[in-house]
C-alpha cells in the first residue's frame, strides 16, 4: 500500500495548525512542519509556534530542531523532511505536513535543483556588501548578473536575493539558468489541502494574533534576540520591525501597526504562490468540512 502525505497550506493565522491536529488525530499520526520560522528555537513567540498543549496533543517534527546561529536552507530541509517521512511510514500510513513556506512545501513535495553552495568568501563578501549598503545594493547586483529571475522573485526578501547571487558568483552562471524545474518522483502519494479566508476577516484574525503575540511576551522575546538581529533567520516579519524601534528609528506604535501590516502583505503573497498549484483543494475556514469525507473525497479524486 503505497503511503500518502497530507499537505496543509495557505497564509498565515488562516488557521493551518488547528486542522492540521485535527487532521493527524483522525489519521492517527504525526505531523512535520515546514515552518522556515519555526525551526529556530529561540523565535516561539513571533513565529506562532503551536502552543504546548498542541504539541502534545500530536507529536510535531521540525520545530525548535535549530538555533539562529545555524545556517540551513531549503535542500537541507528537503533531506531532513524526507528521512523523517521515511521513518513515519513504518509505523503509519499517512503523515501530515503543514505549513505556509511555499518553497519548503514544494521541495519536499517536488523536490528542488541541486544548486551549489557558496564558498565562505562570496558569503561573506556579500553579507558585507548587504550590511554597508543594504537592500538596494545586492538588488542592483542581481539585476545585472541575472536580470531574468529577479524579474519573477520577491525582491523584497534579502535572504532569497543573497542565495541568487551566491549561485551567481559561485557559478559564474545566472541563477536562472541553473534551475530544471523538473518535478522528482516521490515514492507517496500527495494530497493538497489549501484554508483560505475571505480578505476582511484573515486581515482582523492576523492583527489579533499580533495582539496576541504582544499580549504573551513579545517584545521581551526580541530584546533577548536583539543583540544577533543581523542574523538571517531574525530579518524577518515580527522581528525587524522591532528592532527598527530598539535602534530608536521609529516608535513602537509604528512598529506594531508595521508588523500588522507586513505580516498582512506576507499572506497575500503565500496566496499567490499557492494559488499557482491547480492540485490544492481549497476550504474556507468558515465551512470546514467532515474530516472524514474530507479523507474519501481527495483519496477518489486521483
Amino acid at each position: 500500500m503505497q503511503k500518502t502525505v497530507y499537505f496543509v497550506v495557505g497564509p498565515t493565522a488562516v488557521g493551518k495548525t488547528a486542522f492540521a491536529i485535527e487532521l493527524a488525530k483522525y489519521l492517527n499520526t504525526e505531523i512535520v512542519s515546514a515552518d522556515s520560522r519555526q525551526f529556530y528555537r529561540e523565535m516561539k513567540i513571533g513565529t506562532a509556534v503551536p502552543s504546548n498543549d498542541e504539541l502534545t496533543a500530536v507529536k510535531h517534527h521540525l520545530i525548535g530542531n535549530l538555533s539562529i546561529h545555524e545556517n540551513y536552507n531549503v535542500s537541507a530541509f528537503e533531506n531532513d523532511a524526507l528521512a523523517i517521512l521515511e521513518k513515519l511510514f513504518q509505523e503509519h500510513n499517512a503523515v501530515v505536513v503543514v505549513g505556509g513556506s511555499g518553497m519548503y512545501l514544494d521541495a519536499l513535495a517536488f523536490g528542488i535543483d541541486d544548486l551549489p553552495d557558496a564558498s565562505p568568501e562570496v558569503r561573506k563578501d556579500l553579507k558585507q556588501l548587504y550590511d554597508r549598503e543594504g537592500l538596494e545594493a545586492i538588488q542592483q547586483k542581481l539585476i545585472e548578473l541575472d536580470p531574468v529571475f529577479y524579474a519573477e522573485m520577491d525582491t523584497q526578501n534579502p535572504k532569497r536575493v543573497l542565495r541568487a547571487l551566491e549561485v551567481c558568483l559561485t557559478t559564474g552562471k545566472a541563477y536562472s539558468a541553473l534551475r530544471l524545474g523538473q518535478k522528482k518522483k516521490r515514492d507517496f502519494n500527495i494530497r493538497w489541502i489549501g484554508l483560505d479566508q475571505e480578505r476582511s476577516k484573515l486581515n482582523k484574525r492576523i492583527n489579533l494574533r499580533v495582539d496576541k503575540m504582544l499580549e504573551n511576551g513579545l517584545i521581551d522575546e526580541v530584546k533577548q534576540l536583539y543583540p544577533f538581529k543581523h542574523l538571517n533567520a531574525l530579518n524577518t516579519v515580527g522581528y525587524k520591525e522591532f528592532f527598527v524601534w530598539l535602534n530608536g528609528e521609529e516608535s513602537y506604535e509604528w512598529a506594531v501597526e508595521k508588523v500588522k501590516t507586513n505580516s498582512r502583505r506576507y499572506a497575500k503573497r503565500q496566496m499567490t504562490w499557492f494559488r499557482k498549484n491547480e492540485d490544492i483543494y481549497w476550504i474556507n475556514v468558515g465551512e470546514l468540512p467532515d474530516i472524514k469525507e474530507l479523507i474519501y473525497k481527495l483519496s477518489h479524486e486521483k
